[in-house]
């Protein structure tokens, strides 16, 4: 029996006894039989050749094609294992069953490329993998069939000949440079020409350009190692033909290092040395930075300045290893005579073209015990040998600021005193001649003059020249005669009018001078304001004649109207 052939059958079953006249009786029954299936069949493909056509651009990892071989057993039996058998081009391919279907599905495992092989040819082997031993012998329980792949063009961008371009410049070379080119190739069917651009989108857009067509890449700007030591940007290529289709690649450009800064001192050192130190020590290491790309193995000298190498009390010592010492050369260093040193230190590279620089150092002279150890260094340790203390030294300080201030207040109090001698007796005869161009208010006016000088007589002494008035020329001072403490205020300023009267030297013109002193029977009475009567009209300014020569001006403006004539003033 086949199952393949037939599955089911139905068998009529009679069973009959032998008993009785008649020939006995009889049952019938209907029985059903299924063939249970076994693996005796091979996997069959249905034909010999499968042609599958896959474009060039299928990503890795996608079914590009499937195939079938036909199992006539069922369930597991029919289950079916596909393999690539090895040779031309299968190890471009990989191939798995479809569980539902069993249909091996063709998968790429790297890409294609139409430009380097356009078709490939390999062999798939359909097996079963669930054998029966009792049926090897019939023979080999799988099949093979041959597989050719088409590879079908596809427009592409263009590709870069490198992965990464990495290129060199040194730094402050000119604008306009060319430091290398990228490359990048149509290998399409009619290949286009090419176009490249910088990726605005990176860091190096402003200090590099390329060339559109050849890819050559320039400087845009002066390089600063210090500042950038290494950029790196994006170049896009795409095709004339199809702009849209475009590739990038990755440019690295490293700055190199110019020799243009000098070596100098790393690090501020706050160097000293003992007052008791010999000569020989090393009192301070130093070392050396330099902020250009030291090359391997540069090598940094350390010396004194030329003029610093004349008996000097210092001398720096080149340890070879990019390091130097300081070291003395004097038995002992006294704080008292010199505090400071200043030790000048030349430091050179040994890059083209050579650097140096002159690097000052400041060493203090401190106060040590007899193992070296520094116990002071600041001004105070100066006084500590001759026995004063802090303490000492506040007291001194608050004793020179005691005797300023006894010293300003002796002045100050000396200034006060000869003010007051001025004003020692209301009984002094005083004189104070103010000048100034309106008409006083009288007795009560008092705020245009000091009334204390008509108290000092001997003040008048000192009054040598009019100053009222510019004088055209210098006149010498007349010698007045010293008036006695007692004499009369009236008296007084009549003698001081009768001189002025016959001044030859006075100005031409009314001087207003108010001395304070009315007197008994003045013929022009009191000249306060506040007696005034009320209109100019009702007063009577004749008196102003009696009073000299001097007032004859005056005497006119206020006589009668019609006799003044300004023109007639001189």
């Amino acid at each position: 029996m086949d199952r393949e052939v037939k599955e089911q059958y139905q068998v009529l079953i009679q069973a009959k006894d032998m008993g009785g006249q008649l020939g006995g009786l009889a049952g019938t029954t209907i029985v059903n039989i299924t063939l249970t299936d076994v693996n005796d069949n091979p996997p069959r493909f249905p034909k010999s050749i499968f042609h599958l056509k896959v474009p060039e651009s299928s990503p890795v990892g996608s079914a590009i094609g499937r195939i079938r071989a036909v199992d006539p057993d069922f369930g597991r039996n029919a289950e079916i294992e596909y393999n690539i058998v090895p040779g031309d081009g299968g190890n471009l391919f990989d191939i798995i069953t479809d569980e539902d279907t069993q249909e091996g599905v063709i998968k790429l495992k790297k890409p294609l490329d139409f430009e380097t092989k356009k078709a490939y040819t390999f062999k798939v082997e359909a097996s079963n993998p669930h054998l029966d031993h009792r049926f090897h012998s019939v023979g080999p329980f799988k099949d093979t069939a041959t597989v050719k792949i088409s590879v079908l063009d596809v427009d592409e961008p263009p590709v870069f000949s490198k992965p990464l371009y990495t290129m060199e410049v040194y730094e402050d070379t000119p604008v306009g440079t060319i430091i290398g080119a990228v490359t990048a190739q149509d290998l399409d069917v009619g290949s286009s020409a090419v176009r490249y651009l910088i990726d605005w989108k990176s860091d190096g857009d402003s200090y590099f350009t390329i060339d559109g067509t050849d890819g050559t890449i320039a400087t845009n700007e002066l390089l600063d190692r210090e500042s950038t030591a290494q950029y790196n940007f994006s170049i896009i290529a795409s095709k004339v033909s199809n702009p849209l289709l475009t590739s990038k690649v990755n440019v690295l450009i490293n700055v190199l290092d110019v020799n243009e800064f000098p070596p100098e001192i790393s690090v501020p050192y706050e160097t000293a040395v003992c007052e008791n130190a010999k000569p020989g020590q090393i009192i301070q290491v130093v070392s050396a930075a330099d902020r250009d790309l030291s090359p391997a193995g540069q090598q940094l000298s350390f010396k004194l300045s030329p003029e610093a190498a004349i008996k000097p009390n210092f001398t720096v010592r080149d340890f070879r290893n990019n390091t130097a010492g300081i070291e003395t050369r004097r038995n002992g260093y006294s704080r008292r005579q010199q505090e400071l040193y200043f030790l000048p230190v030349v430091i050179e590279d040994s890059s083209y073209p050579v650097q140096s620089s002159t690097n000052t150092m400041t060493i203090r002279v401190c106060r040590c015990d007899s193992d070296g150890t520094i116990l002071s260094c600041n001004v105070e340790a100066i006084f500590l040998p001759v026995g004063l203390s802090t303490g000492a030294l506040i007291a001194i300080l608050l004793c020179i600021v005691i005797l300023l201030v006894i010293v300003v207040l002796y002045v100050a109090l000396r200034r006060q005193k000869k003010k007051d001698t001025l004003m020692t007796s209301k009984e002094d005869i005083r004189d104070n001649v103010i000048h100034y161009d309106d008409e006083g208010g009288g007795e009560e006016d008092t705020q245009a003059f000091d009334i204390g000088a008509l108290r000092n007589p001997k003040v008048i002494e000192d009054n040598k020249i009019r100053r009222d008035i510019k004088p055209d020329s210098f006149c010498l001072p007349r010698q007045r005669p010293a008036m006695e403490d007692n004499t009369d205020i009236r008296d007084f300023i009549n003698q001081r009018l009768q001189e002025n009267d016959m001044d030859p030297a006075a100005p031409p013109y009314d001087s207003l001078a108010t001395y304070a002193y009315e007197g008994n029977g003045s013929v022009a009475e009191s000249l306060s304001s506040i007696d005034s009567l009320t209109t100019e009209a009702d007063q009577d300014y004749d008196f102003l004649t009696d009073w000299g020569p001097r007032f004859k001006v005056l005497a006119d403006m206020f006589g009668e109207e019609e006799s003044y004539n300004p023109d007639k003033v001189t």
